[in-house]
């Protein structure tokens, strides 16, 4: 039998063990995310909790803990300690003395004051006290001690990690985005590419164009339980000739878009890449996903991760290119481009280092516009200050990248995966160097990025049209 006192078990103490002045006590430390953890769960985002800017302007000058944060101290002691297990708590008062300001120690103590014999019933005497000895909380609490011996091995709880939307998810959640626009819908026949087009509709992003056959789009829309009726429909016989249907429509000026459906991915790029008929502009096609990650305090876009396997030196000046228009897109002037590579050095053994220094004197001689370029730059330099510190980089792009470019698609692929799989992070992915953005998803991702990727082919179409842009040039 493991000792009472065994940190792996929780155990009450009954009513008949109680005695008067009997004690119990914990410490904690107030942190930002208790602050938060707290505003989430209660709803209560008064501005002196969580808006920093505010709280400076206020009487306490930094943001404060809720008053019932400590209250729900109090009940935590109550609850695991004295009595624990088995109470019940019937009454509390409770008076705010003093602000827990963040950092702070608070000591957070019950004893007993009195004893009902008849009803079982404890009255204890509550006290958070700070790190200086200063009470912040006082009152009295009135519970029913239980009867029966309790001991349950401890509960032990989750890591919470707090992840919180960043600025791609702002701006693709806008209420205030431009109209929808047309896009043509290509060969949407299984029930997950239906969903995706008609929810980003209903989200007033696209006006789908369902191009494919039309019995089994109507089947598609039968098992998801969806209504398509609104929508226009272009009857082609498979998929490759709803790919070229789609490329027709763009050409017409019919679509502003295209998204991809139940199709291969080369299938629909195929038609996208004709040489006659096609969508080609003088830019290289490339595959862009931007991302929220919770541990970093912007979005971050990587390329090229679905089109380009072995990229050229000018593949890349085109990639990045492509890269940078969609951060203009999103309200980027000007971003940050790290050129990735295993090492910070050119090592005339490792291509990828000579193409980022190549790129960069590219950027250097205008060749690249409208952004700023650094490399050769390892993965930890280009996203961390830190390690950039500690390895001596001084570079306007180091630890504060906005687009990573990777050396080749399959170090792209696997840090985009990395990031949704590792990290928590979520996204959208668009083609462009097209004359239209392109749509891909796959069966794998979730409403959220299909909506998104719907979101950003809205703002690229737009972004293009007040600049004047029919097409991508280099």
């Amino acid at each position: 039998m493991d000792a009472p006192n065994d940190d792996r078990y929780i155990e009450n103490r009954t009513y008949d063990e109680i005695q008067v002045g009997d004690k119990a006590y914990l410490e904690k430390r107030l942190t930002l995310d208790d602050i938060k953890l707290f505003a989430i769960m209660s709803g209560d985002v008064n501005p002196s909790h969580v808006d920093d800017d505010f709280a400076r302007s206020s009487r306490f000058q930094e943001v404060i803990a809720h008053g019932m944060w400590g209250g729900a101290l109090i009940s935590t002691v109550l609850g695991t300690q004295l009595p624990g297990p088995g109470t019940l708590y019937l009454g509390q008062t409770l008076s705010f003395r003093a602000p827990v300001n963040l950092g702070d120690v608070l000591k957070v103590s019950v004893r007993v004051t009195a004893k009902d014999d008849a009803r079982s019933q404890l009255t204890l005497d509550c006290r958070c006290e700070n790190q200086k000895g200063k009470v912040v909380i006082e009152g009295e609490a009135r519970v029913l001690a239980p009867k029966e011996k309790v001991r349950r091995p401890r509960t032990v709880l989750p890591t919470v990690r707090l992840a919180e939307r960043g600025r791609l998810h702002e701006i693709l959640s806008a209420a205030d985005h431009p109209p929808a626009i047309p896009v043509a819908v290509v060969h949407p026949v299984d029930d997950v590419s239906l969903t995706g087009a008609v929810a980003a509709a209903h989200q007033g992003l696209i006006t789908p164009l369902l191009v494919g056959p039309e019995a089994k789009i109507r089947a598609a829309a039968d098992t998801a339980e969806i209504d398509i009726s609104e929508f226009e429909m272009l009857d082609a016989p498979h998929s490759h000739a709803a790919a070229e249907r789609a490329v027709a429509l763009v050409r017409e000026g019919r679509a502003e878009a295209l998204m991809k459906g139940a199709l291969h991915t080369d299938e629909l790029m195929h038609e996208v890449l004709k040489r006659e008929g096609g969508l080609r502009t003088e830019r290289c096609i490339s595959h862009v996903m931007a991302f929220d990650v919770p541990t970093y305090p912007r979005p971050l876009f990587i390329t090229d991760a679905a089109i380009n396997i072995t990229p050229s030196l000018d593949q890349k000046r085109d990639i990045i290119c492509n890269a940078i228009e969609l951060a203009h897109a999103l309200g980027n002037a000007d971003p940050k481009v790290a050129i990735l590579a295993a090492v910070e050095t050119v090592n005339s053994r490792m291509p990828s280092t000579l193409d980022a220094a190549a790129l960069c004197k590219m950027a250097d001689r205008g060749q690249i516009k409208g952004g700023t370029l650094d490399g050769p730059l390892a993965f930890d330099n280009a996203i961390s200050e830190s390690a950039a510190r500690t390895k001596g980089i001084e570079s306007p792009v180091a630890g504060r990248a906005d687009i990573l470019v990777a050396p080749d698609l399959e170090a792209a692929n696997m840090l985009m995966k990395q990031l949704n799989y590792l990290a928590d992070a979520t996204g959208a992915g668009l083609v462009l160097g097209a004359r239209v953005p392109i749509i891909l998803t796959s069966r794998a991702d979730e409403a959220i990025t299909r909506m998104a990727s719907c979101a950003l082919a809205l703002l690229v179409a737009d972004h293009q049209k007040r600049q004047g842009l029919p097409s991508q040039s280099t």
